[in-house]
Formats: C-alpha cells, sequence, structure tokens
C-alpha cells in the first residue's frame, strides 16, 4: 500500500513513544498453544513445577493465555531507553541497487553492545531473578547473542551468570565468548565434564561438536543444583516471545506514523524469539480479523524444523530433563553439521509459532547458507551495515520477494527483521570468502531415524 507522506531513511520514535506493555498474541489465538507437558506424568505442568527451574514471575507470564497486554516495569523500560526505541530503516540504496518497485523496511535490533535483540529479553528475565532475591541464572548459548545478552543484563544487574555454550560455537566465535568473560560470565563449552548429563552425552558421542539441546540439559542440571539459582532461556518460551513483542509494537507504530502497511513480514527463526516479536501485532491485528498480512518464517536447510519437521510433543533438551513441548521438531538427538555456521541450530520451534504455522498463518522457507551469506555480502556492500548470520536468512527472501515483485510489476511493502550485526561472527565469513564454506542438508533417512526417538505419546505423529 503506498503512502503519500515522505518516507525518511530511519524512523524513530520519540523515547515517549516507547511501548509500555508487552503484548502477548496467545491472547487473540482462539486455539492456544499446547500446554508444557510433565515428561514423568504427561499432565500440563503447574505453575509449581515449572518455579523449581525458572523464576516465579516467568512462570505467570509463561502460563497466561488470556492477558493481551502485560505491563512493562519502569525499570525494565529505563534500561530499554539506553539503546531503545530502535529504528526502522527504510532501504532505499537496496531498492535502488534491485530496480525494483517494491518498498523495503527492516526493524535495525543491533545498537546495543551485545549486537542484537535478545537483550529485550535478557534484561527482563535478569530483572525478574533480581527481583526474587536470586544470586544467579544459568542459560544455554548456540552463536552467542544470547549469552553476551545474558551477561550484559546480568552484571548491570549484579547476578552471577553461568553459560553453556555449543562446543562447535564456542570453537568458532572466539570473540563473542571474550565478551561474555569481559562481563563476568562463566562460559562453558557443551556438552562438558562439569555436569552429570554432559558427561553421559560425552561417553555416547565422543567427537560431537553439541547442540543446543545439549547446553540446555546442562545449564538446566546446574541450575538445580545450585541454591539461588534459576535457569533463563533465549527463545521458543512463550514468555520470550512476550518480551520480543516490544520489536513488532515499535515497528507497528513507527509505520502507523507514516501510513505505511506491511504486505509481507519476513524474519528467520531458530526457536521463534525475533520472529515471535516482530509479527506478534500484526498478527494480532489479523488474528482480530483487522488486517490482513504475508507472514514468512526463513530457516536454515541445514536444521529445517518448520519446513520438514514434525509437530509433535518432544523434549526441549538432549538430556531430557526438560518438559514436552509440542512444537515442529527434528527431535532432541538431532545436531546440525558443524559446517553450519549461520545460527539458528534449535531442533525446534516456538509453541506458539508452531501451533500459526499449524494453522496456516504462517509460511516458511528453507535456504542454504551460502546462499545466506551471498545475500549478507550483497547487503553489507549496498546498505552498508554487516548483518549477522542469522538476520541474513530473512535478508535472503526479502531479495527474493523484492525481485519477484520487479520480475511482475508489483509495488509492495516489504518488511523483515534485521537482528543483529554479524562483526562476531567474522570466522563464519571468513570461511565464505575463502570458498570452503559448504551447504549441507539432512537426509530423509537421517530425520527419520531422529523422528523413531520422539517420546511414545499417544496421537504421536511417526
Amino acid at each position: 500500500m503506498k503512502t503519500t507522506k515522505e518516507i525518511p531513511y530511519k524512523i524513530y520514535l520519540e523515547e515517549s513513544e516507547m511501548p509500555t506493555h508487552y503484548y502477548n498474541v496467545r491472547a487473540d489465538m482462539k486455539k492456544k498453544p499446547a500446554p508444557l507437558l510433565n515428561p514423568a506424568t504427561l499432565q500440563p505442568m503447574t505453575a509449581e513445577e515449572l518455579g523449581q527451574v525458572f523464576c516465579k514471575e516467568l512462570v505467570a507470564q509463561e502460563l497466561d493465555d488470556s492477558t493481551a497486554y502485560i505491563p512493562i516495569p519502569d525499570e525494565i523500560r529505563s534500561f530499554y531507553k539506553m539503546y531503545r526505541p530502535a529504528p526502522l530503516v527504510r532501504a532505499y540504496e537496496l531498492e535502488r541497487k534491485l530496480n525494483t518497485p517494491a518498498h523495503i523496511y527492516y526493524k535495525f535490533e543491533g545498537n546495543n553492545t551485545s549486537g542484537s535483540h535478545k537483550l529485550n529479553s535478557a534484561i527482563a528475565q535478569a530483572y525478574y531473578a533480581k527481583k526474587q532475591g536470586l544470586r544467579g541464572v544459568t542459560t544455554e548459548t548456540g552463536a552467542g547473542q544470547w549469552g553476551t545478552a545474558l551477561s550484559m543484563a546480568c552484571a548491570y544487574l549484579e547476578l552471577d551468570c553461568r553459560v553453556y555454550m555449543v562446543k562447535v560455537s564456542y570453537e568458532q566465535k572466539p570473540f563473542r565468548r571474550e565478551v561474555m568473560r569481559t562481563y563476568g560470565a562463566t562460559v562453558t563449552p557443551s556438552p562438558s565434564n562439569t555436569t552429570e548429563i554432559g558427561k553421559h552425552i560425552l561417553q555416547q558421542h565422543p567427537d560431537t561438536t553439541g547442540s543446543l539441546g545439549c547446553a540446555i540439559s546442562e545449564a538446566v542440571e546446574d541450575a538445580t543444583r545450585r541454591e539461588g539459582y534459576r535457569y533463563v532461556l533465549g527463545s521458543v518460551l512463550n514468555q520470550v516471545l512476550l518480551h520480543q513483542s516490544i520489536i513488532g509494537l515499535e515497528t507497528k507504530s513507527a509505520m502507523d506514523k507514516y501510513d505505511i502497511v506491511p504486505d509481507i513480514i519476513i524474519g528467520c527463526a531458530g526457536g521463534g524469539s525475533n520472529l515471535g516479536g516482530l509479527i506478534a501485532p500484526f498478527m494480532g491485528a489479523q488474528l482480530r480479523g483487522e488486517a490482513q498480512y504475508r507472514f514468512i518464517a526463513v530457516e536454515p536447510a541445514s536444521c529445517p524444523s518448520l519446513t520438514r519437521g514434525v509437530y509433535a510433543y518432544d523434549f526441549c533438551d538432549t538430556g531430557n530433563v526438560c518438559p514436552l513441548a509440542k512444537m515442529y521438531t527434528l527431535g532432541s538427538d538431532f545436531i546440525p553439521s558443524a559446517n553450519h555456521a549461520g545460527g539458528l541450530r534449535y531442533h525446534g520451534m516456538s509453541p506458539t509459532l508452531s501451533e500459526l504455522y499449524d494453522q496456516g498463518l504462517l509460511e516458511a522457507r528453507a535456504v542454504e547458507q551460502t546462499s545466506v551469506f551471498e545475500a549478507a555480502e550483497y547487503f553489507a556492500r549496498v546498505e552498508g551495515i554487516l548483518p549477522a548470520p542469522e538476520s541474513s536468512h530473512a535478508i535472503k527472501v526479502a531479495i527474493d520477494e523484492a525481485i519477484r515483485c520487479r520480475e511482475n510489476g508489483e509495488q509492495k511493502n516489504i518488511l523483515f527483521g534485521l537482528t543483529g550485526t554479524g562483526y562476531f561472527d567474522l570466522v563464519a565469513y571468513q570461511h565464505f570468502n575463502d570458498h570452503d564454506m559448504t551447504d549441507y542438508i539432512p537426509t530423509d533417512e537421517e530425520l527419520k531415524a531422529s523422528f523413531a526417538k520422539l517420546p511414545k505419546l499417544d496421537n504421536q505423529p511417526r
């Protein structure tokens, strides 16, 4: 849809226009995401059971399917003001280079020291941990954005932070690891010999490069054996999508200022935090019958949970100590190929996004990493920002859609999430520039073997 207003390169909101509430898209979903199950009883997890692992307030947010708007505490909003509101950018140069009639916009979440959108939820979760009187938190991190953000938030609030980092990323991304340590976090490559689960995984797979599922298991074990600690997660869970809704709320407010209505909304998808946050208020409007959009989730072909996974109850972790979540999954034992450098390595997808996808409200597309880095390089040269590999999945599809608009002579408004910068991901860029980056796509046989290990529940797909 066209607008008569002249649109600047960057659209900023005033501090006074920052959201005061998070938006909970589940409140507008007629069919809610399936509940988390206790793996021992196969009954929905209670607040008391979840409270043994997560902070009390975060448990309340996790289980709340009916409250549409949840207040953002003043302390969190004060922290947000150090780097928010984040700009909505009109990609004029990219449009010109592509010679497309499409208008391309991106919400840039890299204007903070941690370098990504992850800080939006990290500070919220650290705040609730501090409010509860805890000493510290444990977590996992894959490519390192979440661990970096959480270490920064914990330093600000004087909490201990213990991070289990997927081993292949620990080795490939030393600078992100050192940022975590600079903020005071303890960083352990996973799987490790510091937990019983880690030891068990190493006994079974001594040469494993690790996975988020492994790291989650270790972080949960660490939290449950330390007095005054809880586990926090950077994606997948409902509470995380809730915090990240600030991305979409700011984006919609900025677009509304200039009478811009997006036709296509694109986000990279690993566990679902940034995609869920970006699309939240737009999806809510669609669920209420107020508008119609096209949503595209972009995932790596090497870890394709939506496009090739099954919608089933599965463990959130490899060690099988976490609750069962109904989600699109590749199986909790699935470990992405070590040559995959683009992040988005989790075996499953957010239960909320999985339900929306299952209802046909969300499209999904899998792309190979060499094409992703080609798009990243092109974007960097044209728009002047070195994007995170994760973000570049969305860039790839945004470019594809803009080219399609050129070929069809259509003027559409394309919005995508630029989740962060890639300055800590230069080893991956080096592999791409040296032409030794390869694509790996799991075979049907590999996925079938992984699906065979799904929990044996009634009505589970096979």
